[in-house]
């Protein structure tokens, strides 16, 4: 499976940037889908999961209320909304792929720079 993320860019504080991962190969309706975001200096972090059963999501308490996390498998994207973006949200952001809960995420894409101005 190879996972492609896009959609990142400048926006000032208080905007709002969707995050596309696309991917292509296997069977993506079988995956857990995971966004997480490194900033310049910082250790990469966890963002949110959207699960392959029942689509469950779960967020990271910087982001819960702000970001949501959905997927289409007729398309093979999940999608990472983000509004009211802060400057501390300023990061890469990557899209990751695992089978099971708890196990290891298996399946990286390439980061995309989102960069929210004050």
């Amino acid at each position: 499976v190879q996972l492609q993320a896009y959609g990142g860019g400048l926006v000032q504080a208080g905007g709002s940037l969707r995050l596309s991962c696309e991917a292509s190969g296997g069977t993506f309706s079988s995956l857990s889908v995971g966004w997480f975001r490194q900033a310049p200096g910082k250790e990469r972090e966890f963002v949110s999961v959207i699960r392959w059963s029942g689509g469950g999501t779960s967020y990271a308490d910087s982001v819960k209320g702000r970001f949501t996390t959905s997927r289409d498998n007729a398309k093979k994207t999940v999608y990472l909304q983000m509004n009211s973006l802060k400057p501390e949200d300023t990061a890469v952001y990557f899209c990751a792929a695992r089978f099971f809960d708890n196990s290891p995420y298996v399946y990286w894409g390439q980061g995309t720079l989102v960069t929210v101005s004050s």
